[in-house]
């Protein structure tokens, strides 16, 4: 929802902000007073080419600027976020189970007719700002219907007519076309590719059997580089071993007479132990001597046993390690920064070669597969055809009585669902919505044949019928009643009010039938020399002026004064 507007230099407009909120706002005024500058303003914000004809004279550029609230889960603050802008929460809404957010979207246009645009804080290309505006905004006006004028948004408000049954199927139908066009894509690529998959088999091939030559093992590398440090230092190893060794317990050739560590401990064992009996504490400390004369033998004894395979190890064995990591090295150099990325390489690339290699019967299986989604397919279609066709008959009859009552009795919408050459995402049907003026006129394409005001009336009733299934938050009416009064323009109030209990509207209109029915009143009233104008948001009283102002062409009248109220009263018993 719109919550308001500023609009600086546009047209006759210097300055002024215009205060929206839900319902239904109509803006009036004397012809040339600058309505149209506020849907020109809201045009802006949607993308349109910018004029440097619409830059106030003597102004160096306009500003349209929108501040508008939306609910968490909006399309329009994903757009905001992924183009860098910024749209804030707005706190204390006790309301909301999850906090509405507020985004500012500005658009400016210099007198040379370039414009920059910002959404959220941050700029951003104007198509961006069209796509954000887009889900914000529908404008129907005299000389653009910007909503339901593309066949996908035909479609797209038809099938969200049609209601739950319809999104059923046409979830089934799109999860079968997209596994189409994945397994279409995929035998394309078995048939357009065969001399090179044939070289990339072969290529994977030799990769493989050179990996499985080698049969390299998680873990490998590093008990190799390991070894091969021990293997270069062996008579350091064996040297410091053996002093070790002689120094704890004695070597095989050392001297039996030799001082040693368990020699030493020995004699000290032997010392406290003949006093233990007298002191306690001279047998806690004998046992603690034992148990060091215990660890240095036992160190002893591994020092021989690492001695023992030290002596073991021939010659060749480093000449064999450095061999296996070289071959190692070859593969990491190849396939791998380390053998576990080789390792995975090679099961990812023997699922690819089983893949190429099976491409005759894998070719068959697609094919099958094919077919047999076709099959799926071609009857999902026919149901989705068969369901849009009833909801388009319902559209239709609701839409057609609308514009009864909106002074086209004799005209009526056309949904026209014909069958497709070829499957499409959405089915294998086209859609158009036609207008026939007349029981007996061949049907037309919305926006040929009818007048802008005509048109804006067909969308009117579209959007009546449409509006609590397919709604958007905001639409706009320009002059949605041109060429019609009387009971015809209660009527459009009527289902402008009706519209607006659903979505924001905002109507520019010349008639005061329509405007007794608005939630909000807005004047733009011109200066006496028409160079400059002013929007105001009118009072109960000064709603009831206004009215009579365009009813007898001046406010002064008491009959139309009287007139004035009548309609506000009638209005307010909607």
């Amino acid at each position: 929802m719109i919550e308001e507007i500023h609009i600086r230099d546009l047209g006759v407009i210097t300055d002024a902000t215009l205060p929206l909120g839900p319902g239904l706002t109509v803006l009036t005024g004397e012809t040339g007073a600058g309505k149209t500058m506020v849907v020109t303003a809201l045009g802006m914000l949607l993308g349109a080419r910018s004029d440097a004809a619409a830059v106030r004279s003597g102004a160096k550029s306009a500003l349209s600027q929108a501040v508008v609230r939306l609910p968490d889960d909006h399309a329009a603050l994903k757009l905001t976020d992924d183009a860098g802008g910024e749209a804030h929460p707005i706190e204390g809404d006790d309301l909301a189970d999850e906090l509405p957010h507020e985004l500012i979207l500005s658009r400016t246009v210099n007198a040379s007719g370039r414009s920059r645009a910002t959404i959220g804080g941050a700029a951003a290309p104007i198509g961006v700002l069209a796509r954000v505006g887009e889900t914000l905004v529908a404008v129907h006006g005299q000389s653009d219907q910007l909503r339901l004028r593309s066949a996908e948004a035909q479609r797209s408000a038809l099938d969200s007519y049609a209601g739950n049954k319809l999104a059923t199927a046409l979830k089934k139908y799109r999860a079968n076309y997209e596994e189409y066009r994945s397994a279409a894509r995929e035998l394309r690529e078995v048939r357009e590719n065969a001399r090179a998959r044939a070289f990339e088999a072969q290529s994977l091939g030799q990769a493989l059997k050179e990996i499985d030559s080698v049969k390299p093992q998680p873990g490998e590398e590093e008990s190799l580089d390991a070894e091969s440090a021990r293997l270069t230092n062996l008579e350091q190893l064996r040297g410091a071993a053996q002093t070790a060794q002689g120094a704890l317990v004695g070597g095989n050739d050392a001297d039996l007479e030799a001082v040693t560590v368990s020699v030493l401990l020995d004699s000290a064992h032997r010392a406290l132990a003949q006093e233990a009996e007298e002191d306690p504490a001279l047998a806690a400390l004998a046992k603690r001597v034992r148990d060091l004369m215990i660890q240095a033998s036992d160190i002893g004894d591994e020092l021989s046993g690492y001695l023992s395979d030290l002596n073991a190890e021939g010659p060749g064995r480093l000449s064999e390690v450095e061999a296996r990591r070289s071959a190692l090295k070859k593969l990491t150099r190849k396939y791998g920064a380390d053998i576990a990325e080789v390792l995975q390489w090679a099961e990812t690339n023997r699922a690819r070669l089983d893949q190429l290699s099976d491409d005759p019967a894998r070719s068959e299986a697609l094919e099958e597969k094919l077919r047999t989604l076709r099959q799926d397919m071609n009857q999902q279609s026919l149901e989705l055809m068969d369901l849009r066709r009833a909801a388009a008959k319902k559209l239709a009859v609701a839409v057609s009585t609308e514009l009864k009552a909106l002074a086209m009795p004799n005209a009526s919408l056309v949904v026209e669902i014909e069958e497709a050459e070829k499957f499409g995402p959405d089915g294998k049907d086209t859609i158009a919505f036609k207008l026939a003026p007349h029981q007996d006129a061949t049907p037309r394409p919305l926006g040929k044949g009818a007048s802008g005001g005509e048109l804006s009336r067909v969308m009117l009733a579209l959007e009546v019928v449409l509006a609590e299934v397919d709604p958007v938050p905001t639409f706009i009416f320009d002059e949605v009643d041109a060429g019609v009064g009387g009971k015809a323009a209660v009527e459009i109030g009527k289902r402008l009010a009706h519209l607006a209990k659903h979505v924001q509207v905002l109507v520019v209109t010349h008639l005061p039938q329509v405007a007794a029915y608005a939630d909000r009143h807005v004047l733009v009233l011109k200066s006496d020399d028409s160079t400059v104008s002013q929007v105001n948001v009118l009072s109960v009283e000064e709603r009831t002026v206004e009215l009579a102002r365009m009813l007898a062409g001046h406010e002064n009248s008491e009959a139309a004064r009287a007139h004035a109220k009548e309609l506000l009263q009638d209005a307010d018993q909607l």
